[in-house]
């Protein structure tokens, strides 16, 4: 008999990543069977030999050219055993009861899809603390990223994303943009009537190896995706997309107004900014990664903000192609 999930995680030169996750696979409580499909996406540094150090798992390994991540999972999933498809980034870490809380919730109420949060491991550093902060907040994202509130309607992430067998062969999979390709297919599967849900306890520990040239340039290319995908699926917009560019604009004429003499603006920011840093210090519990999550704030704000902004212009205004405008945000 197939196993009823199959894993699915492309990889691209990082094999340090596969064998902290494959570890965290070996500490799974989970007695059932599962299958680990693993896509080498034309990486020049091969996770093979790390694969061969976990003989206990039941790991696929596939080497193929480099086509993006997007594509990789269409890839693995085309060739999967099980009914139920979970997407994982190479570099997240699983909870030790993933998979029971997985069953679980799709025990309790089936969908086609769903999307699961991420969280900080104890372990992680105080700067990936302080991204993981941002990034999922509903003060800085709106909690598009794992909010209670988006249970019902939630657009999944492909770091923790599963999808039924039936829905990839009604949508073909994800598309060749990136990043992006999550919501796009999240788009296509609510138009062809599949649904969606957030299981809030089936969290995986998203492990971001990232600094701040690196930070700044993923939300950039986060900001240039959203109104592509405004374009492509009308009527998914929503105002909180515009917030990080209303909070720059806004705090360029606060710096103005300021030079002038009238302070209240600025007041306004340095309120929310005190806010911030008091969430961001109840949930991480310490002082450092705090004040390191005021930075982070401030560095997606203006990436995201200000790509968001150029690639609307470019579009809406300018009528712009995307792919011939960003070519660098799609793989052929």
């Amino acid at each position: 008999m197939n196993p009823f999930f199959s894993f699915i995680i492309p990889v691209y030169n990082r094999p340090g990543e596969v064998d902290e996750l494959l570890m965290s696979f070996s500490r799974l409580d989970y007695d059932e069977d599962y299958e680990i499909v693993l896509v080498e996406d034309g990486s020049t540094i091969p996770s093979r030999p790390v694969v061969e150090r976990y003989p206990q798992l039941p790991i696929t390994y596939f080497e193929k050219a480099n086509s993006g991540p997007g594509p990789s999972r269409n890839y693995g999933m085309a060739r999967a055993r099980g009914d139920y498809f979970i997407i994982l980034d190479s570099d997240v870490l699983l909870p030790i009861n993933y998979l029971l809380e997985v069953k679980k919730e799709l025990q309790s109420k089936y969908v086609d899809f769903f999307g699961g949060p991420d969280a900080a491991h104890v372990s992680f550093s105080d700067l990936q603390k302080a991204i993981d902060f941002t990034m999922t907040s509903f003060l800085t994202t709106g909690g598009i990223r794992g909010g209670k509130s988006g249970i019902d309607k939630f657009q999944p992430r492909s770091f923790n994303m599963g999808i039924s067998k039936k829905a990839f062969e009604a949508t073909a999979g994800f598309g060749k943009i990136h990043p992006g390709e999550d919501p796009d297919l999240t788009f296509r599967l609510w138009k062809q009537g599949f649904e969606s849900r957030l299981l809030p306890e089936a969290f995986v520990y998203h492990k971001r190896r990232i600094n701040w040239k690196k930070f700044y340039q993923q939300v950039r290319k986060f900001g240039l995706v959203r109104p592509i995908l405004n374009t492509w699926h009308p009527g998914t917009a929503k105002i909180t997309y515009w917030f990080p560019s209303f909070f720059v604009i806004g705090l360029l004429v606060a710096v103005l107004l300021a030079a002038l003499g009238l302070w209240i603006f600025m007041a306004c920011y340095g309120m929310y900014m005190m806010v911030l840093w008091a969430t961001a210090l109840v949930k991480t519990k310490n002082i450092k990664t705090a004040f390191l999550s005021l930075a982070a704030v401030l560095v997606q704000f203006l990436g995201y903000g200000t790509a968001f902004l150029q690639s609307t212009i470019a579009l809406q205004c300018f009528k712009k192609d995307p792919q011939e405008k960003f070519p660098h945000l799609f793989f052929d």
